[in-house]
């Protein structure tokens, strides 16, 4: 056949082809997104298993992280599916009322995941800056409500503007967020770019507070601080000696004051250990407790779990932000300049997806970067119950 017959061929088949491309590239997207969804709910239901059922887990500041990991399989349940729906109909199908709770859903779940990504932030830097007074007030109880306050300030955030949503009437509805210039600023600066700068500037003052720790070791400091205690304890010890002394001194001058005699005269009551120190021995009241090296090389092992912690908390909001910053960054142009900085709408539903597509991350970061959660995630996957494996 002559070149113009196979060409004539060739476009009369070139619908038929795209259209089958176009199939097997929505089928494609429909599997990948229900993949996603999979993994989302699955993952961030092993780190909930994982954070209350693990030892080394369980400190009360991980109850961020289920709270968290809440959102995001609240995310892939009562959010994606849905949009996924309108993706490929091209139309909202469900009522009305459903879409502006869809609506105002997604929007709280958004701003709440990166709002615990803040309080996380705050509760590192406290924990590192302050440890002692922060510590003690750092219990499960604190903890809850601190994730209500997360809450209710995403609430806040998210809520009320959503009630100015036009609703669509009759045929086939859209349901889309308001596309007027004060809610995009709103929601963008509100649910996103506020907290992002939070989170950013609380980061590298903990950078910088670590870079302190790094020149004067926490270890050091404890040496210094234990023998200015000791000092303490036996300037404390003195006033004691001699009261406990003085009836001696009536009854007989001609006693000795030797440490060894000291030691004797003195009641078992109030001074029953002694501690060896570069002068001599000195008397340590029974209050006092002995310094050992074991509870310092806890407290280094926990200083550098804490470290290593902060530093997975760290690539958690690093890849938040990479993932819904091209989102939040192309939305709020079309409030700056609607008519010059315009996206192209496939461009813009890309950014849109990849935004949900963290949701599913989290559980792989805290697998790749945290030995506590990997073994807490292989005991439960790989639990060994009467010789079978479940």
């Amino acid at each position: 056949p002559s070149a113009h017959t196979v060409c004539r061929t060739l476009r009369a088949s070139s619908p038929d082809t795209l259209g089958e491309i176009l199939r097997l590239a929505t089928a494609a997207f429909a599997i990948a997104i229900t993949f996603m969804m999979i993994m989302t709910i699955v993952g961030n239901i092993l780190v909930i298993i994982a954070v209350l059922t693990s030892r080394s887990l369980k400190g009360a500041q991980n109850l961020f992280l289920v709270s968290l990991a809440a959102a995001d399989i609240l995310v892939a349940t009562l959010i994606i599916p849905f949009s996924l729906a309108n993706e490929l109909q091209g139309y909202w199908a469900f009522s009305s009322i459903w879409c502006e709770i869809y609506l105002a859903l997604d929007v709280l779940f958004c701003t709440s995941s990166i709002v615990h990504l803040c309080a996380i932030a705050l509760d590192r830097y406290l924990s590192i800056s302050r440890p002692v007074s922060y510590g003690a007030k750092r219990t499960p109880s604190s903890i809850k409500a601190a994730i209500i306050v997360v809450w209710l300030i995403s609430a806040v955030i998210s809520f009320p503007p959503l009630l100015t949503l036009d609703k669509s009437e009759g045929g086939e509805e859209t349901c889309e967020l308001n596309n007027e210039r004060w809610y995009i600023l709103y929601s963008t600066i509100g649910s996103f770019f506020a907290p992002c700068v939070i989170m950013i500037l609380v980061y590298v003052r903990i950078y910088q507070i670590a870079k302190q720790h790094t020149r004067c070791p926490p270890g050091k400091k404890q040496k210094a601080v234990a023998g200015r205690n000791a000092n303490v304890a036996a300037s404390e010890a003195v006033p004691k000696l001699s009261e406990h002394a003085a009836p001696a001194q009536k009854s007989s001058s001609a006693i000795p004051q030797s440490d060894s005699q000291i030691l004797s005269a003195v009641p078992n009551k109030e001074y029953k250990n002694t501690m060896a120190t570069s002068s001599g021995t000195k008397l340590v009241s029974e209050g006092t407790p002995p310094i050992q090296g074991t509870p310092v090389s806890r407290r280094k092992a926990m200083v550098n779990r804490e470290k290593r912690f902060t530093f997975v908390l760290a690539v958690v909001m690093g890849v938040f932000v990479i993932c819904w910053f091209p989102f939040f960054f192309s939305y709020s142009l079309q409030a700056v300049c609607p008519e010059t900085c315009r996206i192209p709408d496939p461009l813009f539903k890309f950014f849109f997806w990849i935004g949900y597509c963290n949701s599913c991350l989290n559980p792989v970061i805290y697998t790749i970067f945290n030995k506590d959660f990997r073994k807490a995630f292989k005991r439960i996957l790989c639990r060994d119950t009467k010789g079978t494996f479940f």
